[in-house]
């Protein structure tokens, strides 16, 4: 059963602990760029294309900006995509310490840190 719009907008901004600022020095590092899949291919291969979630990363950080009024029907269809993937990933946390890891950076592009919780 699909969750109603003010559901996801509050689940949004409870995975999304980066604030704004935060993600966006985040998403100027090398570690941001060199996670994620683009071309349907895992980044380290694809070579140059922005990633899937580094793109998303920057448009987490414009919605975050924007007046909740001023929303409209592609920034919460983002808003769900970014519930979807944010609660996927973290299922498959892998064991260990997991602050150099590719599953944790790629969080990080989603706008989670998983470091946080």
């Amino acid at each position: 059963m699909e969750k109603a719009q003010p559901e996801v907008e509050e689940e949004f901004h409870r995975v999304v602990n980066m604030a704004p600022a935060e993600l966006e020095r985040w998403l100027k590092t090398e570690p941001s760029r060199e996670v994620g899949w683009a071309d349907g291919r895992p980044k380290a291969q694809a070579g140059g294309p922005e990633s899937v979630g580094h793109h998303s990363g920057r448009r987490i950080v414009e919605i975050l900006r924007t007046r909740k009024a001023d929303l409209d029907d592609d920034d919460r269809a983002h808003m769900r995509k970014v519930v979807g993937y944010v609660h996927r990933h973290l299922a498959q946390r892998p064991a260990g310490d997991v602050s150099d890891t590719r599953w944790r950076y790629s969080l990080m592009n989603w706008g989670h840190d998983p470091l946080k919780d």
